[in-house]
């Protein structure tokens, strides 16, 4: 059987606005009244039911996170800083996975409305103009986390993907490196669009060539980078160094190339991006792009527990700064 505030007050023999105000930390209560409905609190095993409490005060302290893949270390790192954070606020979270599908990210999305959240954090790829219109009608503020909306209409929280790659890639360049490969996540996503475009400014200021053969697309697995590392092996000029879109890309370019007798970094220099454990399981380890996950997740909560308690906002895109960690994959 349920126990509800009207059990609770009945056994403490106090009323129920008292218990309300006991519950929710209202400090106007004497404390041997507070200590009398606590005790009923124990005895009973009540635990306050979320939703009607959000009837009425019109706030569940709940934030739905709607992210890609849980099981990723990249977005699992995400969802831990989201977590310390909403916990800090006093705020409980739903995760869902959506695969990187549109459907079902908009399906999520009025799911997560319909449990009356306060307030949304989304992780995605491609944000269409389907998911603008569905954000903008939201009764509740929603922020971007470590995903581009291309207008910026939406609040968000990323690095400059651009410059990152940019400064990647310069360091290959500068290294004297004149033949990289880059190895890209989907096309699609307006992140990995903006490294392309890093990639490239870095060899037109360097007057290196722009080579669409140099250019291989994986899906972030490392699967997909073993199978990149297999289209390296078969261009006719091989490359001195590689660039990867993500470090699990990177590991299976690594892995690959080891395989064909490559030594890494004397032969190949490898240089992968995100900065996840992984790039320290690696042997060699892995040089790579700081991209600092669990700030990203961390400062995009804090960002909407603004929008959700309506304090001001200074900049609504916010950039965090990234860096390169430099191992043993490069000179």
């Amino acid at each position: 059987m349920n126990v509800t505030i009207y059990d609770v007050a009945r056994e403490a023999n106090v009323s129920m606005a008292t218990v309300s105000r006991v519950v929710n930390g209202n400090p106007n209560v004497k404390p041997s009244t507070r200590k009398k409905v606590l005790e009923a609190i124990e005895r009973l095993g009540y635990r306050p039911n979320a939703v009607a409490r959000g009837l009425a005060s019109k706030k569940t302290t709940t934030v739905g996170v709607i992210i890609p893949d849980i099981s990723s270390i990249f977005f699992a790192e995400l969802a831990r800083g989201i977590e310390d954070i909403a916990t800090m606020y006093k705020y409980n979270i739903i995760l869902s996975n959506s695969d990187q599908n549109k459907d079902k990210e908009l399906h999520l999305l009025n799911t997560m409305l319909g449990k009356q959240v306060d307030g949304i954090l989304f992780m995605g790829g491609y944000i269409s103009e389907e998911h603008v219109t569905e954000f903008k009608k939201s009764p509740v503020p929603i922020v971007l986390a470590a995903t581009i909306e291309e207008n910026n209409i939406i609040p968000s929280v990323n690095i400059d993907y651009e410059q990152a790659a940019y400064d990647a890639v310069a360091f290959l360049i500068e290294k004297g490196h004149k033949r990289i490969v880059y190895v890209t996540g989907p096309a699609d996503d307006p992140i990995n669009n903006k490294k392309l475009a890093g990639y490239r400014r870095a060899l037109e200021q360097y007057g290196l060539t722009y080579d669409e053969n140099l250019i291989i697309e994986g899906d972030y697995s490392y699967d997909s980078g073993i199978e990149a590392y297999e289209k390296i092996a078969e261009l006719d000029e091989q490359p001195t160094a590689v660039f990867v879109g993500t470090d699990e890309m990177a590991l299976g370019v690594i892995h690959s190339a080891q395989d064909h007798g490559v030594n890494i970094p004397e032969q190949l220099e490898v240089v992968g991006f995100d900065n996840t454990r992984l790039a320290t399981m690696v042997r060699p380890r892995l040089t790579t792009v700081v991209q600092p996950m669990y700030d990203i997740g961390a400062v995009a909560m804090r960002l909407l527990t603004k929008y959700m308690n309506k304090e001001h906002v200074e900049n609504h895109i916010v950039v965090l700064p990234h860096r390169i960690e430099y191992r043993q994959s490069t000179k």
